[in-house]
């Protein structure tokens, strides 16, 4: 069971310089996530570089999330893999090893069909009992999930959410109007985070999240409150770091600005390499000036509802 709402980060997966999974940092980064408030933890999604993790090193990341976080909030684990058997494999080992939901990309490599799509996600939805987010990402996987499609999908009952990643605000409402509580709807897409959630949105699964937990959950939670012009204040303080994740090179933006955080290391896996040249000081400037200017947050985990 999985109450599908509030900031979930899409975390980073922690490196060594030898290449190995540093556990201490990402015990480190879940715990600040932890403390800011947020609401659940995903693991091995983009931001995780899920292409390069081994089904080992996924199985550890569940695990050591599962101990850090002891229940507080649920542990979610992307599945993108290259072949339906495998992407039912990876879901039925992480409801094996204590994952308490999934969320679920469309077929990769390929430009499937609706209903080549449709098919793919019942097939996993099916082979397991965990509670599913579905990932709407059209521009950098190609495939939308469209309302007719969505209407296919909600007869499986552990289809639950969405992450909206389509650019198009206004899906979140076309969604809940739609489906109503059936399915509750995620903003995937950092700069659109505050618009999505002032118009209805359950929910933000998070990128910058990874370096700022506080700001992020604030935001979230002024917004609930009824307190816009509180949470805008800080929103707009975030826009040029919330414009790093919408990059190729999200990873190493946001793992940059989790160094200058305090809560992650710069170390990406190959083909990834760190930025280098113009692009480095031109991100490390953007984090520089953010970081002179950080605001100073509101109590934000003890608001009064003005609705």
């Amino acid at each position: 069971m999985i109450t599908w709402e509030g900031v979930m980060p899409a975390v980073t997966t922690k490196f060594t310089s030898e290449d190995e999974l540093d556990l201490v940092m990402f015990e480190k980064n879940i715990k600040a996530q932890l403390d800011a408030g947020v609401h659940g933890i995903i693991l091995g999604g983009t931001l995780g570089e899920a292409s390069t993790l081994t089904k080992q090193e996924k199985e550890i990341l569940i695990k050591t999330s599962l101990d850090i976080v002891e229940g507080k909030v649920p542990v979610i684990i992307n599945i993108a893999e290259q072949s339906t058997k495998e992407a039912i494999e990876v879901a039925q080992n992480a409801e094996k090893v204590g994952a308490k939901g999934l969320m679920v990309l469309p077929p990769m490599r390929y430009k499937a069909t609706d209903y080549e799509t449709v098919t793919y996600f019942k097939a996993i939805a099916n082979s397991v009992s965990l509670p599913i987010m579905i990932y709407n990402n059209p521009v950098d996987y190609k495939i939308e999930v469209t309302l007719d499609m969505m209407e296919e999908l909600l007869e499986c009952e552990n289809i639950q959410a969405i992450k909206e990643s389509t650019r198009d605000i206004t899906n979140v409402i076309r969604f809940q109007n739609r489906f109503g509580d059936r399915l509750k709807v995620f903003t995937g897409v950092d700069t659109l985070g505050m618009e999505s959630l002032v118009i209805g949105a359950d929910g933000w699964v998070a990128g910058l999240v990874c370096a700022y937990p506080a700001e992020t959950v604030a935001i979230y939670e002024l917004v609930k409150a009824g307190k816009i012009q509180e949470a805008l204040e800080i929103y707009k303080w975030f826009i040029p770091l919330l414009e790093l994740d919408i990059n190729p090179q999200l990873v190493q933006n946001i793992k940059l600005a989790e160094v200058a955080t305090g809560i992650g290391t710069e170390h990406v896996r190959a083909p990834r390499l760190p930025l280098q040249g113009a692009e480095r000081e031109r991100v490390l400037g953007v984090i520089d000036n953010a970081m002179k200017n950080r605001p100073e947050l509101p109590d934000y985990k003890n608001l009064t509802s003005l609705a």
